[in-house]
């Protein structure tokens, strides 16, 4: 049955109830890349430095982090909608909080309770989608695919020309968006049936001792430090106008979106999911070399360009932490993104002061370079753990849970 068939229950015919949630999402990935146009922009309305400035997105997935051990629980004693609505809520308020922030540190309080928010709105959504939608799972992925990716290309889009006449105004209209998000899924998405078996916190936890999914995370970690720091550090790099840096993003969010979708998966089948994932790693270790050390039209195509890359790992990431191990998925996903996203903290910690320490724009890249080779190496080293259910994960691409995917 092709998913988007119409005329088979496929993504074109959805219940009103995976509309909402599907649209939810895709302001829920704004939010993410919302920042990177008008980050230059803050500094200068908050007075603030360029290491300060990036600490928004250090709170944001320190607390991201972190939720990975509560979604399951909360969501297996609460239910998936009640998780939703609660997640909407807390990211309404601090989304809106954060466009009154006074000063630089309270905005960075802020986006940490927006963390919290959208990490249990985006850990279940999936599930409630595919519990939710009509012509199977297929078809479900496929649109929450394209939620994601949507949402990443417009957050840069939707910062560029909000923040244009004010910094404040992006997080406004996200707070915006996400109420109207809040009141649609309340009105027409029913509660979803619970897990048989409540999530314990330390389950995801317990599941990093399998040595597989263990080796995913870290190789996840190291990547996941390379891909913040080129969203959170180049804009600064770029030194562009919001609109000119939205418009860079939003091609960057083209690119992770068109191959996170369609380009991964064809590439998985034909060289296997450990092949693509290394040969992707070097590349994007190549790239921001010479992102950092070209000039500045150089920077933006090389920026642009990051985005194949990182669409292709997040991918084959997520397929490799779902099918690695024998542990249930959601909380093999909890485990894997509890670990990667204290990386996604500190790169946007370490790269701007990294180029205060040593006095050269080009040194955080290479930190960046570095550390993707290092992800490349521990797929190298540990592809024996790896081989056996990562290329059995890689044709199951339809069938991932809303928390391994793209809290991205």
């Amino acid at each position: 049955m092709d998913p988007l068939d119409a005329g088979s229950g496929g993504i074109l015919r959805q219940p009103k109830a995976v509309w909402a949630t599907a649209g939810a999402s895709v302001v829920a990935f704004m939010g993410i890349g919302l920042v990177d146009p008008i980050l230059p922009s803050i500094a200068s309305g908050l007075d603030a430095t360029a290491g300060q400035v990036s600490l928004l997105f250090t709170s944001y997935f320190l607390i991201t982090a972190v939720a990975m051990l509560l979604t399951g629980f909360v969501s297996s004693r609460i239910g998936g909608r009640r998780t939703l609505l609660l997640g909407l809520a807390l990211v309404v308020v601090f989304a809106g909080l954060s466009g009154t922030s006074g000063s630089v540190g309270e905005l960075v309080g802020f986006r940490a309770g927006w963390g919290l928010g959208n990490a249990l709105f985006v850990s279940t959504a999936l599930a409630v989608i595919v519990g939710a939608a009509a012509g199977g799972s297929a078809a479900a992925i496929l649109l929450y695919e394209s939620a994601l990716g949507l949402g990443m290309a417009c957050g840069p889009l939707l910062g560029a020309l909000l923040g244009d006449a004010s910094w404040r105004y992006p997080f406004f209209g996200t707070a915006f968006l996400m109420a109207v998000g809040f009141l649609c899924i309340a009105a027409f998405l029913k509660e979803q049936p619970r897990p048989a078996r409540r999530t314990s916190l330390l389950d995801p936890v317990k599941a990093l001792g399998h040595g597989g999914l263990a080796s995913v995370a870290a190789s996840a970690f190291f990547y996941n430090y390379t891909f913040f720091t080129v969203l959170a550090f180049t804009p600064f790099v770029l030194d562009m106008s919001p609109y000119r840096s939205g418009a860079v993003f939003f091609a960057w969010g083209v690119l992770l979106a068109v191959f996170s979708v369609i380009v991964a998966p064809r590439l998985q089948k034909r060289f296997g999911s450990l092949r693509v994932l290394g040969g992707s790693l070097v590349l994007l270790a190549a790239d921001v070399l010479v992102l950092g050390y070209g000039d500045h039209t150089t920077a933006v195509v090389c920026t642009i360009l990051s985005g194949a890359f990182i669409g292709v790992n997040n991918t084959v990431y997520t397929e490799l932490a779902l099918g690695v191990s024998d542990a249930p998925r959601p909380v093999a996903s909890a485990g894997y993104n509890f670990v990667r996203w204290f990386a996604a903290a500190a790169a946007p910690f370490f790269a701007p002061r990294i180029e205060e320490w040593t006095g050269s724009l080009q040194i955080p890249f290479v930190v960046a370079a570095v550390t993707a080779v290092a992800g490349a190496l521990v797929v190298l080293v540990r592809r024996g753990a790896l081989t056996l259910r990562a290329e059995e994960a890689a044709p199951r691409h339809a069938t991932r849970d809303g928390v391994g995917v793209f809290v991205n």
